[in-house]
C-alpha cells in the first residue's frame, strides 16, 4: 500500500487549502483513512478520519466546524479541506490508512504517507 499526500503550502491566517491523499496498492472498502498532523516540537495528533465503507466521519474537537475530510471511492483518494485556517494549524500532514477501521490512535494505522507541511502565516 503506497499513499501520496499533496496540496500543502502557505497560506495566510483566515484562508483554505485542500489536501489530498491518494491510495493504492490494497483494497480499501472496509478500511479507515485518516490525517494526522505534528506540529514543530509536538507530538503527532488526529485531525480526522473516515471510514471508507460507509463514509462516516471523525474529528478532533479542535478542527470541527472548520476542517471536512471527504473521499472519492473512483479514485481511491481522501480530503481534507481546510477552512479558516490560523498559525496554529501549522504541522505536517500526514495521511494514513488502517486496515482494521480503528481510526483515532497513530498506532491504529498500518501505512502512512510521507507528509505535506501547511504553514499559515499571521
Amino acid at each position: 500500500v503506497q499513499l501520496q499526500a499533496s496540496g500543502g503550502g502557505l497560506v495566510q491566517a483566515g484562508g483554505s487549502l485542500r489536501l489530498s491523499c491518494a491510495a493504492s496498492g490494497g483494497t480499501f472498502s472496509s478500511w479507515a483513512m485518516g490525517w494526522f498532523r505534528q506540529a514543530p516540537g509536538k507530538e503527532r495528533r488526529f485531525v480526522a478520519a473516515i471510514k471508507w465503507s460507509n463514509g462516516r466521519t471523525y474529528y478532533a474537537d479542535s478542527v470541527k466546524g472548520r476542517f471536512t475530510i471527504s473521499r472519492d471511492n473512483a479514485k481511491n483518494t481522501v480530503y481534507l479541506r481546510m477552512n479558516s485556517l490560523t498559525p496554529e494549524d501549522t504541522a505536517v500532514y500526514y495521511c494514513a490508512a488502517s486496515s482494521g477501521g480503528r481510526y483515532y490512535f497513530g498506532y491504529d494505522y498500518d501505512y502512512w504517507g510521507p507528509g505535506t507541511l501547511v504553514t499559515v502565516s499571521s
